[in-house]
């Protein structure tokens, strides 16, 4: 009799233990682990906070936490949601965070102002204010270089729809297995603004850019809608496109007309859904190497035509030119897919077109090694 007695008072005291922790660790929705929020141009962002209340929590606050030597602003405890924001046992608010990171973000439930009392806490240990990229286009955008590449840095992230991770090839939810050039254009950024960079891949390998076009039924642009939509309202820096040899290397390649007026729908369309004018990088490239006799410079030279209207008519901006980086394995590891020196240089060149149309107070030459 003594021994089950002891048995029950044990599993009592499990039992409360367990209901203890789970009344005062609740799951947050937002943000997600190592999540980057776009920051607008007086350097912040509002960043949501969202999840489960415990039972009799009428007040959410919310503490930023700074590491040392890392840009940012700490927030103290401060409401972030109240009265109408909390409903049927979740909660939606925000909390206003200057440009850095990584924050360690903490959240605490309270029955009212007046009672001091905690109900329940969470926390997300990386939080950033920064810069989301989307990455789009064909091959030369997504994990067909070799070898794949790795951030160097601490602050250089991929997203795949349901998660931040470091930014190392491949780039998720995406084709190919290979490398891109994102993680050595995210170290170069971060560098400069001390921020934590995203990169969100919505590639579609060899596909022409009539592929693009909203009318055309493949779905492609509204697919990168839908995820530059994710990241909420003016979510995003830019889309950095990176395609044309899909429109060059075919004996009916696309004329010069025909890309720029797709391409003007595409970015049109991205825009007109959205509701901001989100920036396009159209970067310079078409290149595909000979096939005996055939050397596609006709087809080239139709698409640098295309891409430099959409530079100088202000539809996109100029992105990285590429076709230069040929000669050698070490440029194109199979003729067509940049190698280890030209997914560096890529990398630099995306660099160099998105500091000087961005004024970056402080940039850098190189990715550190």
């Amino acid at each position: 009799m003594k021994n089950r007695l002891i048995m029950l008072c044990g599993i009592t005291t499990l039992w409360l233990t367990l209901a203890a922790s789970a009344e005062t660790n609740m799951v947050l929705d937002l943000p997600l682990e190592r999540q980057v929020i776009q920051r607008n141009a007086q350097e912040w962002a509002e960043v949501k906070v969202a999840g489960a209340v415990p039972a009799d929590a009428t007040l959410v606050e919310a503490k930023a936490e700074l590491g040392a030597g890392l840009r940012g602003q700490a927030r103290d405890w401060t409401v972030v949601a109240q009265g109408a924001q909390i409903k049927d046992g979740k909660f939606n608010g925000s909390i206003k965070l200057a440009t850095g990171g990584w924050y360690s973000l903490k959240v605490r439930f309270r029955k009212s102002a007046a009672d001091p009392t905690v109900l329940g806490e969470s926390s997300v240990g990386q939080v950033g204010v920064g810069d989301v990229f989307i990455t789009a286009g064909q091959s030369n955008s997504v994990n067909y270089g070799s070898p794949r590449q790795k951030s160097l840095e601490t602050l250089s992230v991929y997203f795949d729809g349901k998660q931040f991770t470091p930014a190392a090839d491949p780039i998720p939810d995406a084709c190919g297995e290979g490398g891109t050039p994102w993680p050595i254009l995210g170290d170069m950024l971060s560098r400069t603004t001390r921020a934590p960079v995203c990169f969100r891949s919505a590639t579609i390998n060899w596909v022409r850019v009539r592929e693009w076009v909203p009318s055309h039924g493949s779905g492609n642009i509204e697919r990168l809608v839908e995820r530059a939509r994710w990241f909420g309202p003016a979510g995003i820096r830019a889309v950095l496109w990176v395609q044309g040899e899909a429109d060059t290397g075919r004996t009916d390649f696309t004329p010069a007309e025909e890309y720029e007026k797709e391409a003007t729908a595409m970015i049109e369309f991205s825009r007109q859904q959205l509701g901001w004018p989100l920036d396009w990088f159209v970067a310079g490239t078409c290149y595909c190497p000979p096939q005996g006799e055939q050397d596609w410079k006709e087809g080239m030279a139709a698409t640098t035509s295309a891409q430099k209207a959409l530079w100088d008519k202000g539809i996109a901006c100029r992105g990285p030119d590429t076709n230069d980086l040929i000669g050698s394995g070490d440029y194109r590891h199979d003729g067509i897919h940049f190698g280890p020196r030209g997914l560096l240089v890529h990398a630099e060149r995306w660099y160099a077109a998105l500091s000087a149309h961005y004024q970056f107070a402080n940039p850098v030459t190189t990715r550190a090694k």
